[in-house]
C-alpha cells in the first residue's frame, strides 16, 4: 500500500486531478451553506436582473431568468457527480458479479453471460439510452407524484447509466478470475470444502479490487458524459433542478445573446471527465507493480 501510495504522488497530472476533484465535489456538497452565506437564493427568479455580468453580489453573473449563475453551477456539479459516483458504483457492483460467476463457474454459465454482455456492447449506446430514458415509468405502474419527483428522476438517470456502463467491469473482472481461480489459494479453499459462493466472495473478489478501482474509476468520467448529453437531449434531470447537462439545453438557444451561460456547464464537464481519466491512469500505474520496474 505505501508503495502505491509512493507510485501515485509521482504521477503528477493524477495529483492535479484528484485536487481539482476534490475542490468541485467540496464546493458543489457545500452548495447550500455556501448560497446561505451570500444571502442567494439560487431558485429565485427575477426577470429584472437577467444576464448581469459578474459582479460583487453574483460572481459569475445571472442566467436567463435572473439566478445565480454560480450557485446553479454547483447546485449541477452535485447531481452530475452524484450521478456518475453512483452509477459507476452501481456498474462496477453489478459488472463485478456477472464477471466473476461468468469466470469461476464456467461452461453454460460463461458462455450466456458473456455472450449477453457481447449483445449490451453490440447495442449502439445513445439509442439505447435514448429509447429507456424515454419510457414513461408512470405507465409502468410508478405513481404520478413519485415519477414527477426530482429524487426518482436523479435515481432514474443512475440506473440507467449503469444499466449501459457494467460491461467493460464484466469482462476484466472475468479475466481476473479465470487467472485467479487456477492459483493455489482457489484450490486450498476448494480442497477444504469451500462453497463457490464464499469462495468466489471472500478469495477472488478482493484480489480484483485493483483493477475494479481503475475500472470504476475511468468509468465516472464516461457515466457523467451520458448524464450531460440525456439532460442536454431532455430526457436527463428535470428543471427546475439543476445538472451541468440540463444548463446546456437552457443555454443552447442564448449562445448569440449570452454565450457565457454555455461556457461554464460545458468547461465543467470537460475538465471532470478529463480529470477523472488522469486520475484513473494514476491509479492504474500505482496499483501496477510492473509500472515501478517500467
Amino acid at each position: 500500500m505505501n508503495r502505491s501510495w509512493t507510485r501515485l504522488r509521482r504521477h503528477q497530472l493524477a495529483n492535479v486531478s484528484l485536487v481539482f476533484l476534490a475542490v468541485i465535489a467540496t464546493l458543489s456538497l457545500c452548495a447550500p451553506l455556501i448560497a446561505d452565506l451570500r444571502g442567494i437564493d439560487p431558485t429565485q427568479t427575477d426577470l429584472f436582473r437577467r444576464f448581469e455580468p459578474p459582479s460583487a453580489t453574483y460572481w459569475l453573473g445571472t442566467d436567463d431568468v435572473g439566478r445565480d449563475l454560480l450557485q446553479r453551477l454547483l447546485d449541477g456539479g452535485r447531481v452530475s457527480l452524484l450521478v456518475g459516483l453512483a452509477g459507476a458504483l452501481l456498474a462496477g457492483l453489478l459488472g463485478a458479479l456477472i464477471g466473476v460467476t461468468a469466470g469461476y463457474l464456467g461452461g453454460r454459465f460463461d458462455a450466456v453471460l458473456m455472450r449477453f454482455t457481447d449483445g449490451v456492447i453490440a447495442l449502439p449506446l445513445l439509442p439505447l439510452l435514448i429509447v429507456v430514458a424515454a419510457v414513461d415509468p408512470r405507465k409502468l405502474g410508478v405513481p404520478a407524484e413519485i415519477a414527477q419527483s426530482e429524487a426518482f428522476s436523479l435515481y432514474r438517470i443512475v440506473v440507467i447509466v449503469a444499466l449501459t456502463g457494467w460491461t467493460t467491469v464484466a469482462r476484466l473482472v472475468r479475466a481476473e478470475t479465470l487467472s485467479l481461480k487456477a492459483r493455489d489459494f482457489t484450490r486450498a479453499a476448494q480442497a477444504l470444502g469451500a462453497r463457490p459462493g464464499r469462495i468466489m466472495l471472500r478469495h477472488i473478489l478482493p484480489n480484483t479490487a485493483g483493477s475494479l478501482i481503475v475500472a470504476t474509476t475511468l468509468s465516472m468520467g464516461t457515466l457523467i458524459l451520458l448524464e450531460s448529453t440525456l439532460s442536454f437531449l431532455g430526457l436527463g434531470i428535470q428543471p427546475p433542478a439543476a445538472s451541468w447537462g440540463n444548463m446546456l439545453t437552457g443555454a443552447q438557444e442564448l449562445l448569440q445573446e449570452a454565450p457565457v451561460l454555455a461556457l461554464w456547464p460545458g468547461l465543467l464537464i470537460f475538465l471532470t471527465v478529463i480529470a477523472f481519466n488522469f486520475l484513473g491512469d494514476g491509479l492504474q500505474d500505482a496499483l501496477d507493480p510492473r509500472s515501478e520496474r517500467r
